[in-house]
Order: C-alpha cells, then structure tokens, then sequence
C-alpha cells in the first residue's frame, strides 16, 4: 500500500531480494538496521493509516515462524522477472488490489470531506481556529508516536513476529500495552496544555478567535490517542496479512466528519465568526470531529480481535528489544523534527497574516485555512499520478542497492523520474493554468466566498510550479532510505527548512496580507528545489551519476513539448472569459475545453520531439489499470 500526508510523502513498497540473508548475520556493510519509511513523517489528516516496512531480509508477509525452539533458515523460491520486475503472487495482487481501492476512496471521501468542511467554516477566523486546533494533534502525535512507529517500531514487529517462539505474540503486548499508557499520557497532558499550544501555532489570533480555538482544541486533542491507536492497529494488522480494514476505516472516519460539517452548516449557517458561533455548535464540530477518529481505532481494534488476537496487558520490557530499536532513531527523529518545524511556521506566519489582512477590512481569507484547502488539491495529482508511477519501479531500485548495484540504482532512478515527469510536468501547468477556476468550482459555496476560493486558487497556482522539483525530491529521498541512510536527509532537511522559513519571513514582511500565504506556498516549493539540488550532488557521488545529460534532455523536451499546451490553456480561459462570462459554465468548460486540447497537442509535440518516456508512460499506465 502507498500512502502519504498532509505535506505529501508515501511509504515504500514491499521488494524481494534474490536470496534472504539471515538475520543474525546483521545488516550488510554501511546498511542502517532498519529501513524507514522515506520522505516527512506520516501525518494522519487524510485518515490513510502507515503500512509495515519492509524488511531489509525478505518480505514482511509470509516470513518462516520459528517455533520448537528451532530456527529454520529456508531458501526462497527465485524471483520471477518480468521487465525486471518481480511478479507478485495472486495473494498479493489481491492485497494490492484492495489497498488501491480503499486508498483511491479514502482520497475521495477525504476530498469531500475538505469540500463540506469548508462550507460549514469557511477561510477566515473560525475556519482557521479550527484547523490549528485540528492540526495539533497531528503535528504531536509526528513528533513523539508517529516519527517512531515509521522508523522503528513498525520492522521492530514484523521481525519479531518471524523470529520470536511465540510469533511475536508477547513482543505484541508489550509493545500494545505501552503505547496504549504512552498514547493516554501525551493526550491528558495535550488536553491540559491546549491554552499553551494554542498559543505556540495563533499567537497572533484575536481574542476571541483564540478563546474558540482553544474550546475546539479541548475536544480535537483527544484525537491523539485514537491517531496513534490507529497507527498501531493498522501495522498489527498488515503484518497478518489483513488489509481491508485498514484502508476502509479511514472512509468511514471521512463520513462521519462529513455528517458533523454538514449538521453544523445545517444548525449554524454559513458564515460563522468566533463573535457569533455558540459553544453548543463548537461542541458539535470539535466532538463529532474527534468522534470520527474514535470510531475508526473502533473498527480497527474489531478486526485484529476477529484475526484472533487478544490483548494481555504487560509491561514486562527488559529484555524486549525495543529499546535498542529506538536508539537507533535519532538521524529519523531529528528529520521528523524539522518537517514540523516547517510546519509551526507557516501555521503561525499564515494565521498572522489573515488576522491582519481582517483587520485592515480585507474581506477575503488567506490565512491557514485556505493554504490546507490548496494543499488538498495540490497533493491530488502526486498522489494519483505519481505515486503509482514510482510505485512500479521503486521495487527493483530497493532490491538494487541491497546489492550495491549502482549501476541499476542510477538507472532505475532516472527512468522512474523521468516517466513521472512525462506526466507530471503537464499536469503541474495545467492545474497552475486552472487552479482558479478549479478552486472556485470545489469550494466557492457555504462558507466561503468565490473571492476566498480565488485566494485558495492562487497559493494552488503557485504550489502546482512547484510539483515537479517536490516529486524530484521525494524520489531522491527514497534513494537515501534504500541505501539505508537517514543521515543525510536529515542534514539536508535543515537546509530545506532555513530556506522555507527566510522566505516565508521575506514573504511576511513585504507582501500585502492577502498575499503573505502566496508568498509562504512559493517559499515552502523552492525549498524542495534547493533541497534537490543539495541531494542530487550528494547521491551522485554517492552511487557515481545520476545520468543527468539523459534527465536534463528529456527535461526540456518536456517543457518544449508543453508550450502549445500551455498557449491552448490560456486560449480556452480567454475565449470563456470573453464570450461566456464568469459563472459555472466556465468554471468547467474552460478547464475541460483546455485540457483536452491541451493534451493532444502535449502528446503530439512529445512525438515530433522524440521523448521517449511517451510509451513507456502509456505502458506503465495501462499496467497499473489492468491491476
């Protein structure tokens, strides 16, 4: 299963090395213990729940249980390969299957659910109350469970589960017993401390507007525990081959947020402010918002007890193993630190700015509110497009640099970028072209005005220039977690996050307030390209080349190939603009209208110019349907 978060990474696929080395012969020279998840810590926001990582020896499922006291080390049949992939057994492929499915519907229904919300709070000061008391709990469940559950904790249990005389069951409780006391801790001290964190993320909030923020926070904080639950539950989960549930669970938390925003536009009416909202409809929204997290740990717990488990409480640990595991997270933690750290600061730079912008009696909101909206529909495309892309090729890269391959590592790095590029760079001027008119049609009801989904639709534009150089480096940084190498992404993260806040500062300082949170979206998208940069010298001594005369040269074939596109788009906004007007009919037709244009004339021109990724995307596609 591929997954990903609020600021856009998802985990790795499982591969196959050709032969299992055992486990007590340690990892290979210069190989990290584990193999972490790449890219940001996983945030929970869209309710998509972290899958196991795979175990640098042999596949997470299936793995010999050793029992009677003996270990068996059994050879594994020889890796079938197709194009140089591995071919997935049909037990797999149904997994996978459904994983597709749940994660395609959780997407959606998260998509919808961000549409309702909107309507019910809209983009200014309520809107973003809620969403900085919203997004704490995620932020803090990253920090002190989330970060450690992706980089340790989860291959901690699956190697357990192969190698312990019990099947890892005591490893289990233990490790349920503890998270459960943890999780309840870090939550009670959250909900008690909710002034104070409040403050740290809206210190620039009005009175009012931070009093309601910390009434939604007491309910919203509650949410850690049901986060971190979820996490945990998914893994156990996934690691006994049980996936439907956790990828369904989060659509029915999507529903019932649905049902809660829909209750309150219905109870309340659009247009709320902290002046006029009641504590009985906050209570509504900050309740029935935690109550959809509940009621998803509910439905995971269900069905781990219908797998058979059942939870003994203990917290015998010495001995366990753990926390040798989790010294070994430092280089993971400190990364997880920084990507928040980023985070803290555009909340507070984009709450500064909207509380501004009101005051000044500008009457559109571009605070955080609408930098998460744009954020929603910027994600889409990379989730969609190339997160199955690079899923494709990702598993022979890992099975590569298990066998310091670098020749095939380089060269499997640079086919899955450029693929990726064939559809992504496209795509990333298209939504740039439409991002208006797309944000308008999505948003524009309820709550929030065309003007305050006209904002939304500017820091999308921006964002979308910025898909490319994001991708870039998320792919980059898959290639450090297959060397097992979380060093450097970290290192490299400091420089990401001194380039995202100077420009959000310069962005505060010199931007008019309806354009500070515009300023802030280019900054955190230049930061990934300054981060590639930095990451391409770094890999490129590292595995000798990263073949960037072939890369560059389709590069500009590619954005040679999109100008016509490009001229089509503008032609299809004029042309609505002067003969149909504002209004519904061009809020879709002009989109419609120029994307289809505008793609035939991309794959026209990718012929003439001779990229040759054009049929290796059409294949790769048509293989990703078929599955």
């Amino acid at each position: 299963m591929v997954t990903d978060s609020p600021n856009g990474d998802e985990y790795p696929p499982r591969y196959a090395p050709r032969h299992r080395r055992p486990a007590s012969e340690g990892p290979l020279p210069g190989e990290g213990p584990i193999r972490p998840y790449p890219g940001p810590t996983p945030s929970f926001e869209e309710g998509e729940l972290p899958e196991p990582a795979a175990d640098p020896y042999g596949p997470v499922l299936g793995g010999d249980r050793r029992d009677a006291g003996e270990r068996r080390e059994t050879a594994e049949e020889p890796v079938k390969e197709s194009a140089g992939e591995a071919e997935p057994s049909g037990g797999m492929m149904r997994s996978s299957a459904i994983m597709a499915v749940g994660t395609m519907a959780s997407r959606l229904t998260g998509f919808a659910r961000t549409i309702v919300l909107a309507a019910a709070i809209g983009t200014h000061l309520l809107g973003d109350a809620y969403h900085t008391a919203h997004t704490i709990p995620f932020i803090l469940n990253d920090l002190l469970i989330g970060g450690l559950m992706a980089s340790v904790v989860i291959p901690f249990l699956v190697k357990r589960r192969k190698n312990d005389l019990d099947g890892g069951k005591a490893t289990e409780d233990r490790l349920f017993t503890s998270m459960v006391l943890a999780l309840l801790v870090v939550t009670t001290v959250a909900i008690l401390a909710a002034e104070a964190l409040i403050w740290l993320y809206g210190s620039r909030f009005t009175s009012l507007q931070f009093d309601t923020s910390v009434y939604l926070a007491r309910f919203l904080l509650s949410q850690i525990f049901f986060v971190g639950l979820s996490g945990l539950l998914s893994a156990m989960l996934n690691t006994r081959g049980k996936f439907g549930a956790a990828v369904w669970a989060p659509v029915l938390n999507n529903i019932v947020i649905m049902g809660v925003a829909a209750m309150f536009l219905v109870v309340a009416g659009p247009g709320r402010t902290p002046e006029t909202v009641t504590s009985a409809e906050l209570t509504l929204l900050g309740a029935g918002t935690a109550a959809g997290m509940a009621l998803q740990a509910v439905v995971l717990f269900v069905a781990l007890t219908r797998t058979g488990y059942r939870w003994r409480p203990r917290l015998d640990l010495r001995g366990s193993g753990l926390g040798e595991a989790l010294r070994s997270a430092g280089w993971m933690m400190l990364y997880t630190l920084l990507t928040q750290a980023g985070l803290w600061i555009t909340t507070n730079i984009a709450n500064a700015a909207n509380v501004a912008g009101i005051e000044q009696g500008l009457d559109v909101g571009a605070g955080i509110s609408a930098y998460n909206l744009a954020y929603q529909l910027f994600q889409l495309p990379y989730a969609i497009i190339a997160v199955s892309l690079i899923t494709v090729l990702l598993p022979r890269m890992s099975a590569h640099a298990d066998d310091r391959n670098w020749d095939a590592v380089r060269s499997d790095f640079s086919r899955t970028l450029r693929i990726s590029a064939f559809v992504l760079v496209p795509t990333a001027f298209a939504v740039a072209m439409f991002a208006q008119p797309l944000s308008i049609l999505a948003f524009a009801r309820g709550s929030v005005s065309v003007e305050d989904a006209s904002a939304i639709g500017q820091i999308l534009a921006v964002m979308s220039l910025g898909l490319v150089p994001f991708t870039v480096f998320q792919l980059m940084l898959r290639v450090f977690f297959a060397l097992g190498d979380t060093r450097t992404p970290a290192l490299i993260g400091i420089a990401n996050l001194a380039v995202h806040s100077g420009l959000a500062l310069v962005a505060y300082l010199l931007l008019p307030p309806d354009m500070v949170v515009v300023g802030v979206a280019a900054g955190f998208m230049f930061s990934f390209l300054s981060g590639l940069t930095i990451a391409g010298q770094v890999l490129s001594r590292r595995i000798e080349g990263l073949d960037g005369k072939h890369i560059i040269g389709t590069m500009l074939r590619l954005h040679l190939a999109v100008v016509p596109s490009i001229a089509a788009g503008f032609g299809a906004l004029w042309l609505f603009d002067t003969y149909v007007g504002p209004g519904l009919a061009t809020y879709i037709g002009a989109p419609v209208a120029g994307c289809a244009v505008g793609a035939l004339l991309f794959l026209v021109a990718a012929r003439v110019l001779r990229v040759p990724e054009l049929s290796a995307a059409v294949e790769l596609i048509r293989g990703r349907l078929r599955r």
